[in-house]
């Protein structure tokens, strides 16, 4: 379901989704934009696109609920700097970063989760069964344990 819609703004501030046949919240947005699906948002008036300005004003509402959007020195640059600096920041890289950084931790969740399957694995077929991961109080704990249950040297000593 990642196809566009394409909804209208207008000038009472209401946005329409055509497919509903009715007018939504900048909240509804944001849940289809969460849903996977892409948005283009048009002012009804002009025919210009104001997507990009409807999806600033969701992320600062949703900022303004949670009362942090970004480090204040980071909006401190990009007010300081406006488009001389940082529109070439934010068309080419910053987009570019934030995917990365979402596959890289993916992959890392992914492969934490298969070394703690092989770690079970191994411990049954050692005769020692692990606990449920959910069980656990941290990770370290479950190591110093282990070593404690198995004579081994208590590393604090």
């Amino acid at each position: 379901m990642s196809e566009k819609i394409v909804l209208k703004k207008y000038a009472n501030r209401r946005i329409y989704d055509p497919e509903r046949s009715g007018y939504i919240t900048l909240d509804q947005v944001s849940e289809l934009i969460r849903n996977g699906r892409q948005v283009s948002v048009i002012d009804a008036r002009t025919s210009e696109d104001v997507t990009a300005f409807i999806l600033s004003q969701i992320i600062v509402e949703e900022a303004k609920n949670k009362n942090i959007l970004l480090p204040v020195p980071f909006l401190h640059l990009v007010i300081q700097y406006r488009e001389e600096v940082l529109a070439e920041f934010f068309e080419k890289y910053l987009e570019l970063t934030i995917k990365n950084y979402l596959l890289y931790k993916s992959a890392f969740d992914e492969n934490f989760k298969k070394w703690l399957d092989v770690g079970r694995e191994l411990s049954t077929v050692a005769g020692q069964s692990l606990p449920a991961p959910t069980q656990w109080g941290s990770l370290f704990d479950l190591f110093f344990n282990a070593d404690k249950k198995s004579g081994g040297e208590d590393p604090q000593s």
